[in-house]
């Protein structure tokens, strides 16, 4: 078997102990005669056997001259040392071994039959570059540090796994250019530097075989199990969204078993809540906490005995249980810790605070089945890992803070990802000036000449039909407390019965014409304060209990009322925001991929939205009025929309609601601030009020001379103030008349006028509708009333 066969490589390998037997000519004439034996015993052998001077491709040489290499390797194999020393010869960047220590033999003996010995972390891809490396060192004299520590990694006979790390000695090696080799400069040495993975530029540089090596290198091996094990640890504990890996834990349960030489271990965390004094568990892929054992979270005092809390929390010492059952027998149960153990089939256990300057912030778990196995001597491994473990805590603590605040962000106090660069400006000089000495301040965002665009879907009668559903509910309620009333006083004649009856017959006839804003606040508290205390008397009564319990059992137990036709309205209106409001998100991507824009939305009785377009929202020299008119299109196309999405969900609300759609338009730009206090953007300046003055009242605007909303189910109102948004938007409507969004009949309406507001007009025009996504039909609303009632 030719070792080159099969291999890609500058080099041709021949395994040669030329070099190493020229040591020995030099001892021949050595003072001490026992030295001058040895070299002359060694050369004889390499005299009789001179394919060993000059070398051998064939590896089944190897065997056939395997005493006489032991003979020659002797001194550099000594076996008063070989069962200490790990130690081997081998083929330089082949897993090929010809010559070891019997310690070394004995190791791999331990891992098995089926082991296969591999150089981990020394990647065959990068073998031919790294050929290259040691020939510029050899031949060219560079001094080019290629070299990298290189390991095995084999089992114990635990099963353990164990890291050796590999040192080369390459004294006994000879690399000749032959004949065709292309002799290296200055300047192809420079362009090599720039180029290491350039496999490509290597091979022209140095072509396959040009060159041959002669000889072997012996290798020191090291076991570094310790070590590597921390230096896993740190690794492990580096990079983003450990927890969420599934292989995570097993591997740093596999660290820790080599760190402390022990096959069957695991390790759990538990996170401490300083606020609580809780213990939590930390969530993710393979997690586990044997303090906690099934429980989500537990007091501090519920989960340890006194001296193990004050060993943990306030020491921040780490103790072992080396036998749990001997310590739970001992404690009578009474260890809260010794006794969650015990129930997990636990033998021994390692518990050590993962604590900083500040305190606690968890708990590191070891645990193993068999007794004995941790104890308090190899505890003693864990100081020099949990300086990393530390670290990795605090970090997981500052990044999980950075997390909550940026939900909290995002779903409370949210920054438009429009925005952002300019809150980052700001608050990048903010720390500037705060690490220069001088007073840091954050100064007001505001951006001037943006372009506003409002637009809402909102409810009709969004308030009549709450308190058609408030009276309902109140109706129900007082009917079921009349007939308790009315059979109380068949039981026990009492006057004081009449008189609430009498009361309640009031209230429902008040009820039935006369509906006041404060009549639900009212019959609460008659309710509340003199029928509800009668009941609790009346219960006593056999033949009212089963009655009384019936209506108590109708009673919300949050709300202390009878809670249907409101909970079915409230219901409702949560539905047809959330999902409204989803579809604007949705829509939102494809439009900020248009343009960035700053975009917001609210939900009220419906979902309002406002988007603000300018040069200055953005960090580019780029915007064009194209955008803007671009913009206003896609809002009219998907208030469309929305108004289709929702009338073919409508029928899946408990409580069948309309909504109608309107636009603002206005079109003077003006300048926008964000307002600290409210964590909002607000229009700037006396001129720009004006702005926000007609979006909140102009949906109860009526059109001129009539008590007509301008709002209406079934079409979309577009309100201007000026002739050229007139003309523009009617180019929209027709475009999508042409779309099938819109029906034909185009509405130009003057609105009455607002406070300190005049001279609105509106282009009113109905919506197409169609029943489903797949349906090519398109209705009007009234039509679609009538095919969804079919």
């Amino acid at each position: 078997m030719d070792v080159n066969e099969g291999l890609e490589s500058p080099l041709v390998i021949k395994v040669s102990f030329n070099k190493y037997l020229t040591q020995y000519e030099n001892l021949i004439e050595a003072d001490n005669d026992f030295i001058a034996l040895n070299a002359r015993r060694v050369l004889k052998i390499a005299e009789d056997y001179p394919i060993l001077r000059d070398g051998f491709s064939d590896l089944t040489i190897l065997q056939k001259h395997e005493k006489e290499i032991e003979g020659i390797l002797q001194d550099a194999f000594s076996p008063v040392l070989s069962h200490n020393e790990i130690k081997t010869a081998s083929v330089p960047f082949l897993d090929v071994i010809f010559n070891s220590s019997t310690r070394f033999k004995n190791i791999l003996k331990t891992a098995g039959e089926d082991f296969d010995l591999q150089i981990k972390n020394m990647p065959k891809d990068q073998r031919y570059i790294i050929a290259c490396s040691v020939i510029l060192n050899f031949c060219y004299g560079y001094n080019l540090n290629f070299k990298r520590p290189f390991f095995y990694e084999i089992p114990d006979a635990n099963g353990v796994m164990r890291y050796y790390k590999i040192l080369y000695n390459a004294d006994f090696t000879e690399i000749i250019p032959k004949k065709n080799a292309p002799k290296i400069t200055d300047e192809d040495y420079a362009q090599l530097l720039d180029n290491f993975e350039n496999i490509d530029l290597w091979k022209e540089k140095f072509p396959p075989n040009s060159y041959d090596f002669k000889g072997f290198v012996i290798s020191n091996i090291f076991d570094v199990t310790d070590d590597q094990s921390i230096s896993n640890i740190k690794s492990s504990l580096i990079g983003e969204d450990k927890r969420k890996n599934e292989g995570f834990m097993e591997d740093f349960h596999e660290i820790f078993r080599s760190l402390l030489g022990l096959k069957d271990i695991k390790v759990g965390f538990s996170i401490y809540n300083k606020e609580d004094d809780t213990f939590e568990r930390v969530y993710g892929a393979g997690m586990d906490s044997f303090l906690l054992n099934n429980l989500e979270i537990s007091n501090c005092s519920d989960a340890l005995c006194r001296w193990s809390y004050d060993r943990l929390l306030k020491e921040k010492k780490y103790f072992s249980i080396s036998d749990v059952d001997k310590a739970f027998s001992k404690s009578k149960g009474h260890a809260p810790h010794v006794r969650v153990l015990h129930e997990q089939g636990i033998k021994s256990a390692i518990f050590a605070p993962i604590a900083n300057e500040e305190g606690l912030m968890g708990i590191l778990e070891i645990v193993s089945e068999k007794r004995q196995v941790l104890n308090s001597i190899n505890a003693n491994k864990l100081v020099d890992v949990m300086l990393f473990i530390v670290s990795a805590v605090e970090r997981s603590k500052n990044e999980e803070e950075n997390l909550i605040d940026a939900i909290i962000q995002q779903e409370c106090t949210s920054i438009h990802q429009s925005v952002q660069w300019r809150f980052e400006q700001e608050a990048r000089k903010y720390i500037k000036d705060d690490l220069n000495g001088k007073e840091p301040n954050f100064n007001q965002i505001v951006f001037n000449d943006i372009y506003p665009l409002f637009g809402q879907i909102d409810i009709k009668g969004s308030s009549e039909a709450r308190n058609r559903a408030t009276k309902l509910d109140l109706i129900i309620q007082l009917s079921a407390l009349k007939s308790i009333i009315k059979n109380a006083i068949d039981q026990e004649a009492l006057p004081i019965y009449e008189q609430y009856l009498y009361q309640i017959n009031e209230w429902l006839e008040s009820l039935d014409n006369n509906f006041q804003v404060d009549s639900e606040q009212q019959i609460n508290g008659f309710i509340k304060h003199d029928l509800n205390p009668v009941l609790k008397h009346l219960k006593t009564n056999k033949n009212l209990e089963e009655e009384i319990q019936a209506y108590l059992n109708s009673i919300d137990s949050k709300v202390g009322t009878v809670y249907q036709n409101r909970k079915n309205y409230d219901e409702t209106i949560a539905a047809i925001n959330k999902n409204m409001a989803s579809l604007l998100d949705e829509k939102q991507i494809s439009a900020q991929a248009m343009y960035p824009h700053y975009f917001e939305r609210f939900k009220t009785d419906g979902v309002e939205h406002n988007m603000y377009i300018g040069e200055s929202l953005t960090k580019e020299d780029s915007f064009s009025s194209i955008y803007l008119y671009n913009l206003r299109l896609w809002q009219l196309q998907i208030m469309c929309e929305m108004e289709n999405s929702y009338y073919q969900m409508q029928s899946d609300f408990p409580v069948k609601l309309d909504v109608a759609s309107m636009i603002l338009v206005f079109n003077q730009p003006l300048s926008i601030s964000f307002r600290m206090d409210e964590k909002q953007f607000d229009v700037d300046g006396t001129y720009n009020a004006r702005y926000e003055i007609v979006k909140k009242r102009v949906d109860k605007a009526f059109i001129k001379g009539t008590n007509e909303r301008i709002t209406q189910k079934g079409k979309i109102s577009i309100v201007y103030s000026q002739k050229q948004d007139e003309e523009e938007y009617l180019r929209y409507v027709k475009f999508l008349q042409s779309k099938n969004y819109l029906d034909n009949d185009i509405e130009i309406l003057e609105l009455q006028d607002l406070q300190a507001v005049t001279g609105l007009k509106a282009i009113r025009v109905s919506v197409l509708y169609h029943k489903d996504n797949n349906d090519k039909e398109y209705y009007t609303y009234d039509d679609l009333m009538k095919e969804i009632s079919n």
